[in-house]
C-alpha cells in the first residue's frame, strides 16, 4: 500500500547509499526535508530505541551463552553488528522516498503489493509473538515468587501463572491506548531503567548474596551453536519498529546516532548480563535467569518484582506497528479513535489467550529469532536495499557485503528454524 506523501517534504532527493552526509545532493535543498518539528527529541527517541532492543533478551541472554559456550559470545558480537548495519539500510531505503512511512511501505516500494504483503505479515508475526512472550514471561516469573496466586472468575480456575498472566495483561492495557510516542517516550525510559536494576540485583545476587561466579561453562558446545545464534538474535528483533521511530523523529538525520548508542548500549548490557548469569549457574542456567534465583534474597525479589516493568514498558512498543498497519488499511471506513481502540484492545485479549496457551518460553523465543527475526533484521533490510538502490547491477565491495549479511541471514533462518523446531516439537 503506498503511503501519502507528507506535508513537510515539497522536494525530489537524489541520495548516494551508505556514504557520507557531505556526498548527498539536494535539489532545492531545504532543512525540514528532515525535520519534523512536532516530532520526539532525539533523548525521547534513543529511550524508544533502547526499550525496543532491551529487556526481555536480558533474562535469555544467559541461557544463549549456556547453549553456545564462551565462544559464542563472538557471535553475539557480529550480530549485534550485522544488525545495526541493517538498521542503517532501513534509514537509507527510508531516506530515498519520503512518502516511506513505515516498514511494509519500505517492501512496497522495492518489491510493490507482494512484498509490502510478505513485509507486513513478517513483520506483524513477530512483534506479535514477541508480546505474547512477555506475557509468558511474566506468568513464570510471578507465578514463582507467588506461587498461591490464583483465583476462579465465573467457575474457570486460574492457576497461579495464568492469574498472573491476566493480571499483567489488565496493568499494560491502559499503556496501549496511547498514540503519542513522545508520551511513549517516558513510559520507554521506565524499561531501560528496569533493565539496568535487573543486572545489578543479578550481580549482586551472586557477588554478595551467595550464589557466588565458581561455574567454568564450556569453550564451546557446537550442538548449542543454532539456538545460541537464535536467541542472540531475537535480542536484535526490533527492526520492525525502526521505520515508526525514524518518522516520529524531529531530526531524521540523528537517528544513525540514535541507532549506534541503541546497539552500543544493548550489547554491553547483553554481554554483561551473559557473563554473569553464566558463570554463576553455568549449564543449569534456566531460559530466564529470575527462574534460577532464589527467592528467599532481596536482591532476587527486586529483580523478579523489575522484571514486572518491562512488558509494560514494552508491550505498546511492540504492538505500535501492528496497530498502524491495521489502521491504515481500514480507517477510512470507521472512526479512527473508536476503530483503534478496539483494535488495540482486541490484540491485548489475543496474545493473553496465546500466552495462557503456550507452556513454554525459550524454545518459542528461539524460533522467533531464527525464523522472524532473522528474516526481519537480516532479510528483508537487504534485500529491499539490494532492490531499491539497485547496486546489485554492479559488483563492488558493497553488493558483496550485503550479499555475505543476506546469505547468513538465510542459513541462520534455515537451520534455526529446523532445531527450534524439532524442541518444541519434543515438549509437546
Amino acid at each position: 500500500m503506498e503511503g501519502k506523501k507528507h506535508e513537510d517534504y515539497s522536494i525530489t532527493l537524489t541520495i548516494p547509499f551508505l556514504h557520507s552526509s557531505e556526498d548527498y545532493v539536494v535539489v532545492n535543498s531545504k532543512e525540514e526535508q528532515y525535520t519534523n518539528e512536532s516530532g520526539a527529541s532525539f533523548i525521547s527517541t534513543c529511550f524508544n530505541g533502547l526499550n525496543a532492543l532491551s529487556g526481555v533478551g536480558l533474562l535469555s541472554i544467559p541461557y544463549a551463552l549456556a547453549e553456545g559456550g564462551w565462544l559464542s559470545l563472538i557471535l553475539l558480537l557480529v550480530i549485534a553488528s550485522l544488525t545495526f548495519y541493517t538498521g542503517l539500510l532501513i534509514q537509507r531505503c527510508m531516506d530515498t522516498d519520503p512518502t516511506i512511512r513505515s516498514y511494509p511501505d519500505i517492501g512496497n516500494r522495492a518489491f510493490g503489493k507482494t512484498g509490502e504483503a510478505i513485509v507486513s505479515i513478517t513483520m506483524n508475526l513477530e512483534l506479535y509473538l514477541v508480546a505474547t512472550g512477555f506475557l509468558i514471561l511474566e506468568g513464570d516469573n510471578l507465578s514463582k515468587l507467588f506461587p498461591n496466586m490464583d483465583f476462579d472468575v465465573y467457575g474457570y480456575h486460574f492457576g497461579a501463572k495464568s492469574g498472573s498472566i491476566v493480571l499483567v495483561a489488565l496493568i499494560i492495557l491502559p499503556t496501549i491506548w496511547l498514540h503519542n510516542m513522545n508520551i511513549l517516550s517516558y513510559i520507554s525510559a521506565s524499561g531501560v531503567i528496569a533493565s539496568m536494576i535487573i543486572l545489578g540485583s543479578v550481580f549482586w545476587d551472586g557477588a554478595v548474596d551467595g550464589v557466588g561466579f565458581q561455574e567454568k561453562g564450556r569453550v564451546v558446545n557446537w550442538s548449542g551453536i543454532p539456538s545460541a545464534i537464535s536467541l542472540y538474535l531475537f535480542c536484535y528483533c526490533a527492526h520492525p519498529v525502526f521505520p515508526t521511530l525514524y518518522t516520529s523523529m524531529r531530526n531524521q538525520r540523528q537517528f544513525s546516532k540514535v541507532l549506534f548508542l541503541c546497539f552500543a548500549f544493548s550489547t554491553v548490557t547483553y554481554s554483561l548480563m551473559a557473563v554473569i548469569g553464566y558463570l554463576m549457574y553455568g549449564s543449569n542456567v534456566e531460559s530466564q535467569i529470575t527462574l534460577n534465583l532464589p527467592t528467599n534474597n532481596i536482591s532476587s525479589r527486586v529483580a523478579i518484582c523489575t522484571t514486572l516493568i518491562t512488558p509494560i514498558a514494552k508491550y505498546a512498543l511492540m504492538l505500535t506497528p501492528i496497530v498502524d498497519s491495521i489502521e491504515a488499511r481500514f480507517h477510512a471506513s470507521y472512526n479512527k479513535r473508536i476503530f483503534s481502540f478496539f483494535i488495540r484492545t482486541i490484540l491485548m485479549i489475543s496474545t493473553v489467550i496465546v500466552a495462557l496457551s503456550l507452556p513454554f518460553f525459550g524454545y518459542l523465543m528461539s524460533l522467533v529469532g531464527a525464523l522472524l527475526s532473522a528474516t526481519t533484521s537480516i532479510i528483508i533490510p537487504c534485500l529491499c536495499y539490494l532492490k531499491i538502490s539497485r547496486i546489485y547491477r554492479r559488483i563492488g565491495v558493497e553488493v558483496v557485503f550485503v550479499g555475505f549479511v543476506l546469505l547468513s541471514g538465510l542459513i541462520v533462518a534455515v537451520v534455526g528454524s529446523y532445531v527450534s523446531l524439532v524442541d518444541i516439537v519434543s515438549q509437546l
